[in-house]
């Protein structure tokens, strides 16, 4: 079986989060994927098979299944964009139906995805509480502007907007109870924001209900973070821009396009550059 490497919202020919890609006649067995996603030990690899006219896609990560990972999908557009020509390509997913697109640039892949439908509601005051305590911030902490709230963009995410840039650079916590805080809510990613400008964000994202401490590039929180932005009226003018990885040294770039529509699908886009074996 032959397994993709493909780093997602690259920034060129550098930085973007990793996916393993595999394309397969069938899907293997589920304990198969779970144990070649360990292997690979990226945050998430992709699994997809020929359904139709569409692709039956699954996502795992090292330690459990994914409902929705935006990076993989990204990865995977460019890994089909490889294999099949450039195009726009249906996907099946255990609990919707998207689209990807993928068009070969040199030595980059363009790619962009259709979430599934967003969705957002304010985030109660006990778990805001339990989850800046897990990060050792405070109330004082946090953008009054941007209210937390959980968001949800195919999977769902807790979002923490924070006032400075240097607070985001800090980000520390513990991975094992991350995990448990994470896992009990069903929360694929804690987002932790700053809004440099309106349309400009800086993120980071805390995946330890993968066994991931952090996430260079999250496709599916970007999306849920710009469908909370357009249910509070922010001033995003239909896109947000994203920095994200760049603590990390894996500097990612996302967009996000949207309409004024509530709980209509994102446009996440970037490249994707496929990486040596």
């Amino acid at each position: 079986m032959h397994i993709q490497k493909i780093a997602a919202f690259s920034d060129g020919d550098t930085g973007g989060n990793p996916a393993g890609v595999v394309l397969a006649d069938a899907l293997p067995l589920d304990a198969d994927m779970q144990r070649i996603a360990a292997e690979v030990g990226f945050s998430e690899t992709v699994f997809a098979t020929p359904m139709g006219d569409s692709w039956r896609v699954r996502y795992f990560s090292p330690e459990s299944e994914v409902a929705f990972c935006g990076h993989a999908t990204i990865a995977l557009g460019a890994a089909l964009a490889l294999q099949q020509g450039d195009g726009v390509f249906a996907l099946a997913l255990n609990h919707a139906q998207i689209t990807v697109e993928g068009q070969r640039q040199g030595t980059t892949v363009a790619a962009a995805l259709q979430s599934p439908p967003t969705r957002s509601q304010p985030a109660p005051a006990t778990l805001v509480a339990e989850a800046l305590a897990l990060f050792g911030y405070t109330w004082s902490d946090l953008d009054p502007r941007i209210p937390p709230a959980l968001a949800h963009g195919g999977a769902d995410h807790l979002v923490l907007a924070l006032k400075t840039r240097s607070a985001l650079a800090a980000m520390r916590y513990d991975l094992a109870a991350g995990r448990v805080l994470m896992r009990r809510e069903g929360w694929a990613t804690i987002l932790l924001g700053f809004t440099e400008t309106a349309q400009q964000w800086h993120t980071r994202n805390a995946f330890a209900s993968g066994g991931v401490l952090e996430d260079p590039a999250t496709g599916s929180a970007t999306a849920a973070l710009a469908g909370y932005l357009r249910d509070i009226a922010w001033p995003h003018a239909s896109r947000i821009n994203v920095v994200q990885g760049e603590d990390m040294g894996m500097r990612s770039l996302l967009r996000a396009e949207f309409s004024n529509l509530p709980g209509s699908s994102v446009r996440v886009a970037g490249t994707a550059r496929v990486m040596s074996d």
